[in-house]
Protein backbone atom coordinates (compact mmCIF):
# COMPACT_ATOMS: atom_id res chain seq x y z
CA UNK A 1 0.00 0.00 0.00
CA UNK A 2 1.44 3.32 -0.45
CA UNK A 3 1.79 5.56 1.79
CA UNK A 4 -0.55 8.05 3.28
CA UNK A 5 0.69 12.25 1.71
CA UNK A 6 -0.60 15.23 4.15
CA UNK A 7 -1.33 18.00 1.95
CA UNK A 8 0.92 20.72 2.76
CA UNK A 9 2.56 23.51 0.91
CA UNK A 10 4.35 21.86 -1.88
CA UNK A 11 2.49 18.95 -2.53
CA UNK A 12 1.41 18.78 -6.04
CA UNK A 13 -1.13 16.25 -6.63
CA UNK A 14 -2.55 14.33 -9.97
CA UNK A 15 -3.58 16.22 -12.56
CA UNK A 16 -3.66 16.51 -16.69
CA UNK A 17 -1.78 19.46 -17.43
CA UNK A 18 -1.84 21.50 -20.38
CA UNK A 19 0.52 24.26 -21.42
CA UNK A 20 -2.38 26.87 -22.70
CA UNK A 21 -1.67 30.34 -25.16
CA UNK A 22 -4.33 32.75 -24.83
CA UNK A 23 -5.49 34.98 -27.31
CA UNK A 24 -6.89 38.62 -26.62
CA UNK A 25 -8.67 40.98 -28.96
CA UNK A 26 -6.21 42.99 -29.38
CA UNK A 27 -3.77 40.60 -30.78
CA UNK A 28 -1.56 39.58 -27.97
CA UNK A 29 -0.63 35.99 -26.57
CA UNK A 30 -1.10 35.24 -22.83
CA UNK A 31 0.96 32.38 -21.00
CA UNK A 32 -1.51 29.89 -19.22
CA UNK A 33 -2.12 26.60 -17.86
CA UNK A 34 -4.99 24.53 -17.35
CA UNK A 35 -4.66 21.85 -14.88
CA UNK A 36 -8.21 19.48 -15.11
CA UNK A 37 -9.06 15.96 -13.30
CA UNK A 38 -7.27 12.70 -13.96
CA UNK A 39 -9.82 10.38 -15.87
CA UNK A 40 -13.03 12.60 -15.07
CA UNK A 41 -14.67 15.55 -16.25
CA UNK A 42 -14.29 18.52 -14.00
CA UNK A 43 -17.76 19.70 -11.99
CA UNK A 44 -16.78 23.18 -12.06
CA UNK A 45 -13.97 26.01 -13.58
CA UNK A 46 -11.78 28.45 -11.69
CA UNK A 47 -10.28 30.68 -14.16
CA UNK A 48 -7.69 32.57 -11.64
CA UNK A 49 -6.76 36.02 -12.06
CA UNK A 50 -3.63 36.87 -10.65
CA UNK A 51 -2.16 40.00 -8.15
CA UNK A 52 -0.55 43.21 -9.23
CA UNK A 53 2.04 42.16 -11.33
CA UNK A 54 4.09 45.21 -10.41
CA UNK A 55 4.59 44.04 -6.97
CA UNK A 56 5.16 40.55 -7.65
CA UNK A 57 1.91 39.15 -8.74
CA UNK A 58 1.34 36.43 -10.98
CA UNK A 59 -0.36 33.16 -11.93
CA UNK A 60 2.16 31.14 -9.71
CA UNK A 61 1.35 33.30 -6.98
CA UNK A 62 1.64 30.66 -4.00
CA UNK A 63 -2.74 30.34 -3.92
CA UNK A 64 -3.26 29.98 -6.79
CA UNK A 65 -0.12 27.47 -7.25
CA UNK A 66 -1.64 25.28 -4.86
CA UNK A 67 -5.09 25.86 -6.19
CA UNK A 68 -4.34 24.44 -9.82
CA UNK A 69 -1.68 21.74 -7.54
CA UNK A 70 -4.62 20.22 -5.56
CA UNK A 71 -8.25 21.13 -6.37
CA UNK A 72 -8.18 19.02 -9.65
CA UNK A 73 -7.46 15.83 -7.66
CA UNK A 74 -9.18 16.26 -4.47
CA UNK A 75 -12.83 18.92 -5.50
CA UNK A 76 -13.05 17.61 -9.07
CA UNK A 77 -12.17 21.29 -10.50
CA UNK A 78 -10.30 23.09 -13.68
CA UNK A 79 -8.41 25.33 -12.66
CA UNK A 80 -7.11 27.88 -15.21
CA UNK A 81 -4.27 29.86 -14.07
CA UNK A 82 -2.76 32.45 -16.80
CA UNK A 83 -0.35 35.92 -16.53
CA UNK A 84 -1.95 38.93 -17.77
CA UNK A 85 -0.57 41.59 -20.18
CA UNK A 86 3.14 42.19 -19.75
CA UNK A 87 3.38 39.56 -16.84
CA UNK A 88 5.99 37.05 -16.01
CA UNK A 89 6.56 33.75 -13.81
CA UNK A 90 8.17 30.72 -14.33
CA UNK A 91 5.53 29.72 -16.96
CA UNK A 92 6.59 31.96 -19.31
CA UNK A 93 6.23 35.86 -20.19
CA UNK A 94 2.59 37.39 -21.59
CA UNK A 95 2.72 40.00 -24.24
CA UNK A 96 2.24 43.32 -23.93
CA UNK A 97 2.28 45.64 -21.10
CA UNK A 98 0.65 46.09 -17.83
CA UNK A 99 -2.29 48.23 -18.50
CA UNK A 100 -3.38 49.19 -14.69
CA UNK A 101 -6.49 47.06 -14.52
CA UNK A 102 -7.55 48.60 -18.01
CA UNK A 103 -7.03 47.24 -20.94
CA UNK A 104 -6.62 43.91 -18.66
CA UNK A 105 -10.57 43.71 -19.48
CA UNK A 106 -9.49 42.21 -22.96
CA UNK A 107 -7.10 39.24 -20.66
CA UNK A 108 -10.47 38.10 -18.73
CA UNK A 109 -12.42 38.19 -22.18
CA UNK A 110 -9.80 36.28 -23.44
CA UNK A 111 -9.64 33.49 -20.54
CA UNK A 112 -13.59 33.44 -20.35
CA UNK A 113 -13.89 32.47 -24.00
CA UNK A 114 -11.03 30.32 -23.95
CA UNK A 115 -13.23 28.40 -21.25
CA UNK A 116 -16.40 28.62 -22.88
CA UNK A 117 -14.82 27.07 -25.82
CA UNK A 118 -13.42 24.43 -24.47
CA UNK A 119 -16.92 23.66 -22.86
CA UNK A 120 -15.69 23.55 -19.57
CA UNK A 121 -18.66 23.62 -16.87
CA UNK A 122 -19.92 26.41 -14.19
CA UNK A 123 -17.11 28.82 -14.84
CA UNK A 124 -16.00 31.22 -11.61
CA UNK A 125 -13.56 33.89 -11.76
CA UNK A 126 -11.39 33.99 -8.99
CA UNK A 127 -9.41 36.78 -8.07
CA UNK A 128 -6.71 38.09 -5.63
CA UNK A 129 -5.95 41.30 -4.98
CA UNK A 130 -5.68 43.04 -7.55
CA UNK A 131 -7.47 40.21 -9.51
CA UNK A 132 -10.52 40.74 -7.81
CA UNK A 133 -10.48 44.73 -9.54
CA UNK A 134 -10.72 43.08 -13.01
CA UNK A 135 -13.19 40.78 -11.54
CA UNK A 136 -15.49 42.70 -10.06
CA UNK A 137 -14.68 45.28 -13.42
CA UNK A 138 -15.08 42.64 -16.62
CA UNK A 139 -17.42 39.65 -14.73
CA UNK A 140 -20.58 41.22 -13.95
CA UNK A 141 -21.83 40.59 -17.67
CA UNK A 142 -19.86 37.24 -18.69
CA UNK A 143 -20.96 34.01 -18.78
CA UNK A 144 -20.13 32.66 -15.60
CA UNK A 145 -21.55 31.52 -12.07
CA UNK A 146 -19.93 34.43 -10.38
CA UNK A 147 -17.19 35.51 -8.78
CA UNK A 148 -15.18 34.71 -5.84
CA UNK A 149 -12.63 37.28 -4.28
CA UNK A 150 -9.68 37.13 -2.06
CA UNK A 151 -8.32 40.05 -0.61
CA UNK A 152 -10.40 42.86 -2.60
CA UNK A 153 -8.82 45.99 -2.22
CA UNK A 154 -11.51 47.94 -3.48
CA UNK A 155 -8.95 50.41 -5.23
CA UNK A 156 -9.17 50.61 -9.19
CA UNK A 157 -13.02 49.09 -8.57
CA UNK A 158 -15.14 52.14 -7.64
CA UNK A 159 -18.46 51.89 -6.32
CA UNK A 160 -20.18 52.64 -9.93
CA UNK A 161 -18.42 49.09 -10.77
CA UNK A 162 -19.97 47.43 -7.95
CA UNK A 163 -23.87 48.77 -8.58
CA UNK A 164 -23.35 47.01 -12.06
CA UNK A 165 -23.80 43.84 -9.72
CA UNK A 166 -27.22 44.99 -8.16
CA UNK A 167 -29.88 42.78 -9.29
CA UNK A 168 -27.09 40.28 -11.09
CA UNK A 169 -27.38 36.85 -11.34
CA UNK A 170 -24.42 36.17 -10.55
CA UNK A 171 -22.86 35.70 -7.17
CA UNK A 172 -20.29 37.48 -5.09
CA UNK A 173 -18.41 35.77 -2.75
CA UNK A 174 -15.72 37.89 -0.71
CA UNK A 175 -12.87 36.62 1.58
CA UNK A 176 -11.49 39.40 3.63
CA UNK A 177 -8.48 38.39 5.91
CA UNK A 178 -8.31 40.20 9.41
CA UNK A 179 -5.56 42.13 9.03
CA UNK A 180 -5.62 43.24 5.50
CA UNK A 181 -3.68 45.90 4.43
CA UNK A 182 -6.26 47.47 2.24
CA UNK A 183 -9.77 46.28 3.05
CA UNK A 184 -10.95 44.86 6.04
CA UNK A 185 -14.14 42.97 6.92
CA UNK A 186 -15.98 45.39 8.67
CA UNK A 187 -14.86 48.03 5.70
CA UNK A 188 -15.65 45.11 3.12
CA UNK A 189 -19.18 44.36 4.49
CA UNK A 190 -20.51 48.51 4.19
CA UNK A 191 -19.05 48.41 0.82
CA UNK A 192 -20.95 45.21 -0.65
CA UNK A 193 -24.17 46.05 1.46
CA UNK A 194 -25.25 47.26 -1.73
CA UNK A 195 -24.83 43.90 -3.76
CA UNK A 196 -27.78 41.72 -2.29
CA UNK A 197 -25.97 38.45 -3.14
CA UNK A 198 -22.57 39.70 -2.27
CA UNK A 199 -21.40 37.39 0.67
CA UNK A 200 -18.44 38.50 3.02
CA UNK A 201 -16.14 36.45 4.77
CA UNK A 202 -13.86 37.82 7.72
CA UNK A 203 -10.75 35.66 8.44
CA UNK A 204 -9.73 35.81 11.80
CA UNK A 205 -5.94 36.72 12.15
CA UNK A 206 -5.24 36.63 8.33
CA UNK A 207 -3.35 38.56 6.53
CA UNK A 208 -3.14 40.03 2.72
CA UNK A 209 -0.84 37.58 0.95
CA UNK A 210 -2.63 34.51 3.03
CA UNK A 211 0.46 33.23 4.31
CA UNK A 212 0.95 29.73 5.71
CA UNK A 213 -0.81 26.27 5.20
CA UNK A 214 -3.62 27.27 7.82
CA UNK A 215 -5.07 30.06 5.37
CA UNK A 216 -4.22 28.66 2.13
CA UNK A 217 -6.56 25.88 3.51
CA UNK A 218 -8.96 28.34 4.52
CA UNK A 219 -8.72 30.16 1.26
CA UNK A 220 -9.15 26.96 -0.59
CA UNK A 221 -12.04 25.40 1.29
CA UNK A 222 -14.39 28.34 0.99
CA UNK A 223 -13.70 28.01 -2.99
CA UNK A 224 -15.01 24.34 -2.62
CA UNK A 225 -17.87 25.21 -0.35
CA UNK A 226 -18.72 27.73 -3.32
CA UNK A 227 -18.27 26.05 -6.17
CA UNK A 228 -18.67 22.18 -5.52
CA UNK A 229 -19.57 22.32 -1.85
CA UNK A 230 -20.20 18.21 -2.29
CA UNK A 231 -16.32 18.25 -2.00
CA UNK A 232 -16.22 20.03 0.84
CA UNK A 233 -14.61 19.78 3.42
CA UNK A 234 -11.29 19.51 1.71
CA UNK A 235 -9.14 15.78 3.16
CA UNK A 236 -6.14 16.76 4.63
CA UNK A 237 -4.06 13.58 3.58
CA UNK A 238 -4.21 11.85 0.10
CA UNK A 239 -3.76 8.38 -0.60
CA UNK A 240 -2.01 7.58 -3.82
CA UNK A 241 -4.52 4.54 -5.88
Amino acid sequence: MSATIEIRSSVELPSVREAITLKTSDGLNLVGELAMPVGRPPVATLITLHPLPTHGGFMDSHLLRKAANRLPEIADLAVLRFNTRGTESPHGKSDGEFGDGITEAADVQAAIHFAVSRGLPNIWLVGWSFGTELAIKYGFDAPIEGVILLSPPLRRAKDEDLARWIGNRRQMLAIVPEHDDYLQPDAAAKRFAMIAQARVIGVDDAKHLWVGEIATARVLNEIVLAVNPARYPLPTTWQPN
